[in-house]
């Protein structure tokens, strides 16, 4: 029986990936993000497309109509929307206090408040029993991202989801979150990472290679199925072991 899967962040990287997994499926799935542009030329088949930017109350209220009108129930719901605030090419302009309070607020914006927003305005629309909420947060939560605000952003998501999954558990709805290591093929560094930079990561697993899109998307298919329905308020890592160091 087919499903209804909401995907934040759907046009690209691991959301888009997640996406062509589902529809492989047969799921009905409905694509949010900033660019409708990105968003229809996924070309995932048979989905639906919402753009909206998730950080504002009053576009999320209009996706949550359009959730209501056009799906009803929401069996998956995948929060993929983020980035990075602090790699913006005005990141680091003017004052360092200035430059501190727009990356901070903008990664709190990106990655927690798309994820919380998008979540309290669905989760009475979630599947009941048997629905999903899936958050990707990153291997920067455990160890720290350089820059500090992206890291503790991705961090927020957990304690929430923990929370979720104990006001949920009862329906029968699980909440997880899917950490992921280095990444290739997504736009989350805005380009090619210096060759010095990927030996360096890669060289930090314990497998040997980069993760890709459908490493993390087979997770959260996984965490999706009716096998892991006694799996709620996890972390799971999607790092080849990265995040244990050497």
């Amino acid at each position: 029986m087919a499903r209804n899967i909401v995907i934040s962040g759907g046009g690209t990287g691991i959301g888009l990936a997640a996406a062509r997994v589902f529809a492989g499926d047969g799921d009905r799935v409905l694509l949010l993000g900033r660019r409708r542009e990105v968003l229809e030329k996924a070309g995932v088949p048979g989905a639906e497309v919402y753009a909206a930017d998730l950080a504002e109350p009053e576009q999320v209220r209009a996706v949550a109509r359009f959730v209501a009108e056009e799906f009803g129930t929401v069996d998956v719901l995948v929060h993929s929307a983020g980035g990075n605030a602090a790699r913006a090419a005005d990141a680091d302009a003017g004052d360092p206090l200035d430059a501190a309070a727009h990356n901070w607020t903008g990664n709190f914006r990106q990655n927690t408040l798309t994820s919380v927003l998008l979540t309290e305005a669905l989760k009475d629309r979630l599947a009941d029993p048997g629905g999903r909420v899936l958050f990707i947060s990153s291997i920067a939560a455990f160890r720290g991202s350089g820059t500090g605000s992206y890291a503790a952003s991705k961090a927020a998501l957990h304690p929430y989801a923990h929370d979720l999954a104990r006001q949920l558990g009862p329906r029968g709805v699980t909440v997880n979150v899917v950490a992921p290591g280095y990444t290739e093929d997504t736009d989350f560094f805005g380009g090619p990472v210096a060759e010095a930079r990927r030996e360096q990561l890669v060289a930090e697993t314990a497998t040997g290679r980069a993760g890709t899109p459908g490493d993390v998307a087979a997770t959260l298919h996984w965490l999706a199925s009716p096998a892991a329905g006694h799996v709620t308020s996890q972390i799971i890592q999607v790092n080849g072991g990265a995040e244990r160091g050497h």
